[in-house]
């Protein structure tokens, strides 16, 4: 009899086993499921790597930036970029407005300074890793923006310091943006 009781407790004690880890799986595979199923378009967009080969500092074209002669943070800016080895051009401009009404920006979307880079517009302190990445994969966007001046931004912020707290956006012609870089 205790022969018998002992092997029904193993039985028991198996399928209780086995129980579990049935429910553990399960649980897993619907976590991975519902985590992919529901992310949204963007965010998988953004998660993406490129699988372009990034431009070599001799290839990347010349990026030209209009800005007030008075903003420091623009100046910056045009350092940062010359740091990360693009060539710059930089005018000084008293009716910004203009220049960027003439770029196609929404005012939602401006910046203090606006540049354009072969056939982009690049509104405010976008870094230059984004820009290479904007030049490598070319999506078909009107440019990047970093609206308002984000204060851990390149510019903003000691050079060579990682951007922080702040998105760049891309934008099209009709001032719709997503996500392009998170930081």
């Amino acid at each position: 009899m205790k022969a018998h009781y002992a092997t029904g407790l193993k039985q028991r004690g198996a399928t209780i086993i086995y129980v579990v880890l049935a429910i553990i799986i399960l649980s897993a595979s619907a976590g991975v499921l519902f985590f992919k199923i529901k992310q949204p378009p963007q965010v998988a967009q953004e998660m993406k790597m490129s699988t372009v080969a990034p431009l070599a500092v001799a290839d990347l074209p010349e990026v030209t930036v209009y800005k007030s002669a008075t903003c420091g943070c623009c100046s910056k800016w045009v350092t940062h970029l010359e740091n990360e080895g693009f060539k710059v051009v930089a005018h000084n401009r008293e009716d910004m407005n203009t220049v960027k009404q003439d770029a196609g920006l929404q005012p939602q979307l401006a910046s203090c300074h606006t540049a354009f880079v072969d056939g982009y517009v690049i509104e405010g302190h976008v870094p230059a890793s984004d820009i290479k990445r904007l030049l490598t994969e070319k999506p078909t966007i009107l440019g990047l923006t970093a609206p308002g001046m984000p204060q851990k931004s390149p510019g903003m912020q000691p050079e060579g310091m990682a951007p922080q707290g702040y998105d760049v956006l891309a934008f099209d012609k009709a001032g719709e943006t997503h996500v392009f870089n998170r930081y």
